[in-house]
């Protein structure tokens, strides 16, 4: 069965943390789409300056967690904090951890799940700058460049995207986490 990763993401996505997992997801034989609350194109954040545009394959409000055996939430400063205030968006994420399927999140992408209210008990780590917020909604915050709970998979910056795509590609080869929740 070919297995499909949904990559969530809107305007201010760091760009690395888009492509480096994507390009992983392709190169093990997966199929990735380009998943937003928006059509068109999505702009990316390159560390200090506005980078790419990216096609959107679906729109959010046009799927589901059951057409995917997969989600990747790429940081970035604003993609999350937009991401955060959708509810479609909300809903999808939300949907993945119901349905046990693997989620992976860097960098400030775990922002989202906070309203998504999925983290509590659950260990992960983030950009720093958001460690206080997790903790908040109940998540063990640990700082180690990868971080494996149950099919949920989180990383700290792009310096760990090779560490973050190993874990990512992993999990969806082992496939669902009965364990997962929401």
């Amino acid at each position: 069965m070919e297995k499909r990763v949904a990559i969530l993401a809107t305007d201010g996505f760091e760009e690395s943390e888009l492509t480096s997992p994507k390009e992983a997801i392709e190169k093990a034989g997966f199929t990735a789409d380009i998943i937003s609350v928006k059509s068109g194109t999505i702009k990316s954040w390159d560390i200090d300056k506005w980078g790419k545009d990216f096609n959107v394959d679906k729109l959010v409000s046009e799927v589901s967690a059951k057409d995917y055996n997969a989600l990747v939430l790429p940081g970035g400063v604003l993609n999350p904090d937009n991401l955060r205030t959708n509810q479609d968006a909300i809903i999808f994420i939300r949907d993945f951890f119901k349905q046990s399927k693997i989620v992976a999140a860097i960098c400030h992408g775990p922002q989202s799940l906070i309203d998504a209210e999925v983290v509590e008990g659950r260990t992960l780590t983030s950009y720093p700058s958001i460690k206080k917020d997790l903790e908040n909604a109940g998540a063990l915050w640990v700082d180690r460049e990868v971080v494996v709970d149950e099919g949920f998979v989180t990383s700290r910056t792009p310096d760990d995207l090779p560490a973050f795509n190993d874990k990512l590609i992993e999990e969806i080869k082992e496939g669902k986490h009965e364990y997962q929740h929401a």
